[in-house]
């Protein structure tokens, strides 16, 4: 029997769960044309969330949408290739619109077209890079260009947008893309992905010239009624049935965590033949940590004692991590180690701060790391 619960992916309408707030909002923004930035700790649902907005999206009348994944691109001129390419390919369902438009509206660049086996898929760009370097204004202009001859509105999407600051060259890049995009009046643009303190630091200072570009979305968890309501649909669906006491368990071991809740909700149903059991359950949080325990000894693996030293202070609730006391007993060294064993730590995303207070980015690392350090 196909499982109800997905993780790893993102997740099927049947699977999507809550965020109909967040939904309407982001469905609402794009559709106006207003520019919307999702930011939250990975794995939280954003994917699945924008997913599920362009699916709707795309079905309203004079609108085109486009999901684009950046996480392989690595410079400037594959993140223009790359544009380029998706942007044609969305505005047309047949090929031939592909090279016509490629052609009509790419004229300072000279493209290379290639198709693969199947025309219909496999189409790809390639330009010359002293040449587009010269001109990446007619690529990033091209989705507005294709909108206003077609009259359509276009709804671009890009995911992991966080890589452009490894680019080289960046900062101008950066500025050239703001510069451009703020113009386009029939485009909207959504930016999202999975480093949270890289987006925040996009979007979120005044410094940079991508403060105030859109609405900016902070994802919250989804609560916890509306798990309780999912997991027990979910599981009914499959003729299995999950008690309510172990439904609250597991959303709050998991602290209501998308990814999580989904992983051991799959795993606890594996393991039921009518009727979830704490034995199961049991068995499924084994599974949970097992499956996950190369990365955990991995992340330990790679940072230093003082900063494994203020992760045991935060796995035991510990609230004033500069206090003399906290200091001493853990061995955190001065305030100032405390910060840069912080900073760190956030940086490599085993821990957030959340209401002004540190706490594990990952609910089964949290387990992991307590059982492994006897707390």
């Amino acid at each position: 029997m196909e499982t109800p619960f997905i993780f790893g992916s993102t997740v099927s309408q049947a699977a999507f769960t809550n965020r109909e707030e967040e939904l309407a909002r982001l469905k609402a923004n794009l559709s106006a044309g207003i520019n919307t930035i999702i930011i939250s700790p990975r794995r939280w649902g954003k994917s699945s969330l924008v997913e599920r907005a362009l699916r709707d999206l795309k079905e309203q009348p004079g609108q085109k949408t486009v999901l684009i994944d950046l996480f392989g691109t690595s410079s400037r001129q594959e993140f223009l290739e790359t544009f380029a390419r998706e942007i044609i390919k969305a505005s047309s369902t047949q090929w031939q619109d592909w090279v016509t438009r490629t052609t009509q509206f790419i004229k300072h660049v000279v493209p290379q077209i290639s198709f693969g086996v199947d025309p219909t898929s496999e189409f790809n760009l390639k330009f010359d890079w002293n040449e587009l370097e010269k001109s990446p204004d007619e690529i990033l202009n091209l989705p507005e260009e294709l909108a206003k001859a077609g009259n359509f509105k276009f709804i671009i999407c890009l995911d992991e947008f966080q890589n452009i600051a490894q680019f080289d060259g960046f900062e101008a890049f950066e500025k050239k893309l703001r510069s451009i995009w703020q113009r386009h009046t029939h485009v909207a643009y959504c930016l999202f992905g999975s480093k949270r303190n890289m987006l925040a630091e996009i979007f979120n200072k005044p410094s940079k010239p991508f403060y105030r570009f859109g609405d900016i979305m902070f994802l919250p968890k989804i609560a916890t009624p509306k798990w309780l309501d999912f997991l027990e649909e979910r599981f009914r669906s499959t003729n299995k049935e999950i008690p309510a006491s172990l439904a609250e368990k597991l959303v709050a071991d998991m602290k209501n965590h998308s990814w999580y809740v989904q992983q051991l909700a799959h795993y606890l149903w594996n393991k039921t033949d009518k009727k979830a059991t704490q034995e199961g359950y049991d068995a499924a949080m084994q599974e949970l940590l097992a499956t996950n325990m190369p990365l955990y000894q991995r992340d330990i693996q790679q940072i230093s004692k003082t900063q494994l030293n203020l992760l045991k202070a935060i796995a035991a609730g510990e609230g004033q991590l500069t206090s003399q006391r906290v200091m001493e007993r853990y061995k955190l060294g001065t305030p100032r180690n405390v910060q840069k064993s912080k900073a760190m730590l956030e940086s490599l995303e085993i821990v957030h701060n959340m209401n002004d207070t540190l706490e594990f980015l990952d609910p089964v690392f949290e387990i992991w790391f307590k059982k492994q350090f006897r707390f």
